[in-house]
């Protein structure tokens, strides 16, 4: 359904409903305006870019998205491919890689990805969460400790050190008042009151525009789009990941339901839009959106009222973010990077199989020590074949006149009344057939002592047949008419059924010779060996 939840939720909708969302708006908004400066220098841009984007892919967010309580904005998974894009193609490319961006989203969108998205393994989500968080947490060092090629400056080590015990212990103090803003404020002032040499906003990227500009549209060429589709790509698919695994959490906490689609076209068209504004990618954030839910949003309303808090604030008190001190913002990103490293996730896995290991490792190595858009696609690969490998391993093939010597009671238990007349070979394969069906079916050439005078496949565990299954069993199918056996295939479920039939292998069969049990498929064996 692609409608967006303001548009439902609107309806019937209270003024006592109203206060609520502009309580969260308003609290959401305070809690944004520090991390998206963070987000936004530790990305290589200016903040306001940050700022900018908050503002706007905030509010085409909540207006558009399909959640009720979703909160968008930079985030810190977005840190690791924004920087690399910056440094290799300028802030123009990132704009570029960002509208890219917003236009796949909205394509998988409409294309209803949203569901598919949420199958992407946890041991890739985690590899590269963790990474990105050491990354960020790399990152911040010089400026955490104010560290330049003469030193360390012991000012900015106390307050970024400061800023970190703030944030951590603030919430004893109060719940209400977010302990990043209560860090970035104090360490301000104690900066400007004490005049400490320390690096400021101000000092390193000078005024500040206190207005957001108007939309521009970037120039764009086919070299361009090339060269910035993995990385363009990689931003989406994060993008969509955390905004998805927003929704899911948030709709946990108030028992609603998002709408996936939806939720993917609306961040594409915020995408699209921070783009032409100058901003930086966004996606849902799961930290803020689940401080909107605690202060009583329960609409897109309190959405839309973050980003217009976030605007007031740039354009009447924007003039006085210069005087943050850089040491600051980079504590704050340090319990950033803490909190989204998932390092109890992490050793968790590491308990798991070996495969999983495998896949964990690689995509986290990948992302520090290569790129991100690297480490997700292979990570992906790593964990498809792993996967593969996993369901061939479980797909198995059995001659059930050997099993029925070894444990007839069971298998007459199945069958009262019926055994299996000599000369007849009967098949039970286990598990779908795909890219291992080639082997399977070596298998039950190789089974073959003497001639049978028919075999029985029986297919009633074989939940799932594709292209490649299919081919074999053609192959399979003609190798026993070239050798004069009769074949008889019983307990077609619907799906290899229907793909039996696309393929025009029921006719080659016969109707006869496609039975519904083992006993019509017995008496079928009997009748055409009495018929030789």
């Amino acid at each position: 359904m692609l409608t967006p939840k303001l548009f439902t939720t609107l309806k019937g909708y209270t003024l006592k409903q109203f206060y609520s969302d502009a309580v969260a708006g308003i609290v959401v908004g305070i809690v944004a305006i520090p991390l998206a400066i963070a987000f936004a220098i530790a990305s290589g841009v200016s903040p306001d870019r940050g700022l900018i984007t908050v503002v706007v892919a905030g509010f085409l967010i909540s207006a558009l998205g399909g959640s009720k309580v979703q909160i968008g904005g930079p985030t810190g998974a977005f840190v690791v491919i924004i920087y690399a894009v910056v440094q290799k193609h300028g802030v123009d490319g990132l704009v570029v890689a960002t509208l890219m961006a917003g236009i796949l989203l909205v394509v998988m969108g409409l294309a209803r990805f949203g569901t598919i998205i949420k199958f992407i393994p946890h041991s890739v989500i985690v590899g590269f969460t963790s990474g990105i968080a050491v990354i960020i947490f790399k990152s911040q060092f010089k400026d955490f400790c104010g560290y330049t090629g003469a030193g360390f400056n012991i000012y900015a080590a106390a307050l970024g050190l400061l800023s970190v015990l703030i944030i951590l212990f603030w919430p004893k103090i109060s719940r209400r008042m977010p302990g990043a803003l209560i860090a970035l404020l104090l360490t301000s002032v104690i900066a400007v009151l004490f005049k400490l040499p320390v690096e400021t906003i101000g000092s390193r990227f000078g005024h500040l525009p206190s207005v957001i500009p108007m939309p521009v549209i970037p120039k764009v060429s086919l070299t361009l789009i090339r060269d910035l589709f993995p990385s363009a790509f990689a931003i989406a698919l994060l993008g969509s990941v955390e905004s998805l695994l927003s929704a899911v959490v948030s709709d946990g906490m108030i028992g609603a339901k998002h709408r996936s689609n939806m939720e993917l076209v609306g961040q594409g068209v915020a995408n699209i839009g921070a783009a032409l504004f100058g901003g930086i990618p966004a996606t849902g954030a799961i930290a803020r959106t689940v401080t909107n839910i605690k202060n009583g949003g329960r609409t897109p309303v309190a959405g839309l009222i973050h980003a217009l808090v976030v605007l007031l604030i740039v354009i009447f008190l924007g003039k006085f973010i210069v005087y943050v001190p850089l040491a600051c913002l980079a504590g704050i990103l340090v319990v950033v990077a803490y909190n989204m490293s998932e390092w109890r996730s992490f050793l968790e896995l590491l308990k798991s199989t070996k495969g999983v290991i495998l896949v964990l490792l690689a995509t986290f190595l990948l992302t520090v020590f290569v790129d991100l858009a690297a480490a997700i696609q292979v990570g992906m690969v790593l964990y498809a074949f792993i996967f593969m490998k996993r369901m061939s391993d479980t797909s198995s093939v059995h001659l059930l006149a050997k099993e029925l010597r070894k444990d007839e009671k069971a298998e007459s238990q199945e069958q009262p009344g019926f055994s299996i007349p000599k000369g007849v070979e009967v098949f039970e394969i286990d598990g779908p057939l795909f890219f291992n069906a080639t082997e399977q079916f070596d298998e039950i050439d190789k089974a073959v002592g003497e001639k049978p005078k028919a075999r029985i496949l029986r297919f009633r565990n074989v939940p799932f047949i594709d292209s490649t299954g299919m081919h074999a069993l053609k192959g399979f199918i003609h190798r026993c008419s070239r050798n004069k056996i009769p074949l008889i295939i019983e307990g077609l479920r619907i799906q290899p059924l229907n793909e039996i039939i696309k393929a025009d292998l029921y006719e080659v069969l016969g109707e006869d010779n496609v039975c519904g049990s083992i006993q019509d498929a017995i008496l079928r064996a009997e009748e055409m060996i009495g018929k030789q």
